[in-house]
C-alpha cells in the first residue's frame, strides 16, 4: 500500500513536536502537584515548543514547501505562533492561578512578589523574554505597515523578524531551563536540540536566499 508523504509529514511533526516533549515531561523525576498546576505546566512547555517550531514552519524545510502550497504553511505558521504567543503572554498570571484555590497569600500578591525578584537571573530571563515576545508579536502584527512607513524591504522585515524570534527563543529557553521544573537534562537536552535544528535550518535559509536575491531572481521578495 501507498504510503501518504502528507501524512507522515504530519505524523512526523505530531511525534516531534507534542509526543515527544510531553514523554519527556512525564519523565522528569520531579515531585508530581495537582492536576491544574500539572496541566498548566504541560500548556506552558507545548506553547514553548511551539515557539520553535515556527524556524520549521518559515520555509526552511524544502519538504513542507513541496508537499503543501506556501500559503498553506504560511498559514499554520501564524495561527500555531499566535496561539503559541497568547498562551506565553499569561504565563505569569497562569503561574499564580492555582492560588485562588489555595490558601496563604493572595495571587495577585505572589505574582508582584514573582516580577519583582531581580536578584533572581531566571526572573531576569523571564522579563527579558516577555518584553522580547512583545515586541516580536508587534513587528509582525504591524508588518505592512512597519514595511511601509520605515521603506522597508521585505527582505530587511524577514531579517529582523527571524533576529527578535531567535533572540526570544534563546532567552526563552535559557529562562525555563533555570527555572522549569521539568526541563532538566531530558525535557531541557530535548528543547535545546531541536532549537539548534530550527535555528540551522533558518540559518541556511537566509544564507541560500541571499545571493539568490542579489542576482534579481523573478518571483522572489526583496
Amino acid at each position: 500500500m501507498k504510503r501518504d508523504p502528507k501524512a507522515l509529514v504530519l505524523l512526523a511533526a505530531i511525534t516531534l513536536f507534542a509526543v515527544l516533549p510531553l514523554a519527556f515531561y512525564v519523565a522528569a523525576d520531579v515531585p508530581r502537584r495537582s492536576s491544574l498546576k500539572e496541566g498548566l505546566s504541560i500548556l506552558t512547555v507545548l506553547a514553548l515548543v511551539a515557539v520553535v517550531a515556527q524556524f520549521f514552519l518559515a520555509r526552511s524545510l524544502p519538504v513542507l514547501m513541496h508537499l503543501f502550497k506556501a500559503p498553506a504553511v504560511q498559514r499554520v505558521h501564524k495561527v500555531v505562533g499566535y496561539c503559541a504567543i497568547a498562551l506565553l503572554a499569561v504565563h505569569p498570571c497562569l503561574i499564580v492561578l492555582p492560588r485562588y484555590l489555595e490558601a496563604g497569600v493572595r495571587p495577585l500578591d505572589a505574582l508582584v512578589t514573582l516580577l519583582t525578584q531581580f536578584e533572581s537571573l531566571g526572573v531576569v530571563l523571564g522579563l527579558a523574554a516577555w518584553a522580547s515576545m512583545v515586541l516580536l508579536v508587534a513587528t509582525a502584527y504591524g508588518r505592512m505597515r512597519l514595511i511601509r512607513r520605515r521603506g522597508l524591504r521585505y527582505r530587511s522585515w524577514r531579517s529582523l523578524h527571524g533576529g527578535l524570534a531567535v533572540g526570544f527563543v534563546v532567552v526563552g529557553l535559557w529562562h525555563a531551563i533555570e527555572l522549569g521544573r521539568h526541563t532538566g537534562l531530558l525535557l531541557g537536552g530535548f528543547l535545546l536540540v531541536l532549537a539548534a535544528v530550527g535555528l540551522a535550518l533558518l540559518l541556511r535559509l537566509y544564507l541560500l536566499d541571499r545571493p539568490r536575491q542579489s542576482r534579481g531572481v523573478p518571483g522572489v521578495p526583496s
